[in-house]
């Protein structure tokens, strides 16, 4: 990143006049924190006795069997406190909230992982906490809700928009800029105004720290390719960071939805229907019309329908240092299906993304060669879309008497 945020042309720092002073403030504690050795020793400490960090790398044995190509190793994110990477961030700039002697701590989300991880942050640190969530992400991960309000945080529906993920993220800047003095935005993703995208790209990052150690010593050598689903960002920023100077070769998987010709899909660096733009403070592919004006996304996973992308993978898309696929929604139940079936794992509907491209090109490789999937969350919040995707009667018999016996 340079001296005023970019990633080459990506990236940037476009605000309202009122935030200036709140985001040089947080550009100077996050430079300070990086400049202080014990800063990351006490974020790693708090990861391993909080978040159970390091999360193991998993050798999937039968879908390497089932495959015949390449070793299968899982990157096992899905085991970090919460269910998800999410925590790796908000625990970081939890560190630096306190530094900063803030009390309270807003954040927006889509899945459902980031809010949950930022509840529980702020549960643990004694903060006040506000979520802004999208009304149609709130029905569709109704379990992550609940949780988030039983550790006490206030979870407000957005009703605006498409009400999904983009349009939480503006309401909560709404919320930053007049509560600037007492609040800290817990930005989920490596997207936004700098300093973001790098400040949670390093904050993730102990995912490759990990996983590029544990690969060696498990496989002999570096893996061949590295695969994470592409919401945001920030599960492939952590999972391609400690890579970046090597040989592996790094996949970003985008929700493919619909099909890429239906325009119902949130693919933006793959696909053809992005284009450069400014909004929500930062400048990168956004999925917008030619005057402007976001457009609709779909995924199946309430994680991967954001219109934009971070700044740093446009950057490294544009270098063509990272190559982006997109899995559709048909794709990603098939690939779950069988994930769940020959290993007894349950990818989140994100991460499932990920484990797509990856089984498509895994018989091409060559057995003594190595690829790792980052598994960025486990399934269970997703528990009733999968079913319905499924179309599962019993869970269907199961939801409506339990309608019967709420209603009586």
């Amino acid at each position: 990143m340079d001296s005023k945020g970019f990633f080459g042309q990506w990236g940037g720092r476009y605000i309202p006049e009122v935030l200036y002073q709140t985001f040089q403030e947080l550009q100077d504690e996050y430079k300070k924190a990086r400049q202080d050795p014990s800063f990351w020793q006490e974020y790693e400490e708090l990861m391993q006795t909080y978040s159970c960090r390091p999360t193991p790398l998993t050798y999937a044995g039968n879908l390497s069997e089932h495959f015949g190509g390449a070793r299968i190793y899982i990157k096992r994110e899905d085991l970090n406190h919460t269910g998800a990477h999410k925590a790796n961030n908000v625990m970081g700039q939890g560190l630096l909230v306190k530094r900063m002697g803030k009390k309270r701590v807003i954040a927006e989300t889509g899945a459902g992982q980031h809010g949950m991880a930022t509840a529980t942050m702020a549960a643990k640190f004694g903060f006040d906490c506000t979520v802004y969530m999208g009304e149609v992400d709130v029905k569709r991960q109704r379990p992550n809700v609940f949780w988030m309000e039983k550790m006490g945080a206030t979870v407000v529906p957005v009703q605006d928009g498409s009400r999904t993920l983009k349009d939480a993220i503006n309401e909560a800047f709404r919320d930053w800029v007049t509560n600037i003095d007492s609040t800290h935005y817990v930005f989920g993703t490596a997207c936004g105004p700098a300093p973001f995208p790098e400040m949670v790209s390093w904050f993730q990052s102990i995912i490759s720290k990990e996983a590029i150690e544990q690969i060696q010593k498990m496989h002999g050598k570096l893996p061949a390719r590295i695969y994470a689903c592409v919401g945001g960002g920030s599960n492939a920023m952590g999972a391609f960071t400690h890579f970046l100077d090597t040989d592996t070769e790094l996949i970003g998987v985008e929700a493919g939805g619909l099909g890429l010709d239906t325009g119902k899909h949130a693919s933006r660096l793959c696909g053809t229907d992005a284009s450069p733009g400014v909004a929500q403070g930062y400048k990168t592919m956004f999925l917008q019309d030619d005057d402007g004006q976001m457009l609709e996304t779909h995924s199946v996973s309430a994680g991967l329908d954001y219109v934009g992308v971070s700044p740093i993978l446009s950057d490294l898309w544009e270098k063509k240092r990272v190559r982006f696929e997109a899995a559709t929604d048909k794709e990603v139940m098939e690939a779950l299906d069988l994930t769940m079936r020959l290993e007894g794992i349950i990818p989140a509907l994100e991460s499932a993304h990920a484990f797509v491209q990856a089984f498509k090109e895994a018989p091409d490789l060559k057995k003594d060669d190595a690829i790792i999937i980052n598994m960025s969350g486990r399934g269970d919040k997703d528990i009733f879309t999968i079913a319905h995707a499924f179309d599962d009667p019993s869970w269907k018999e199961f939801i409506i008497k339990r309608a019967e016996e709420y209603k009586s």
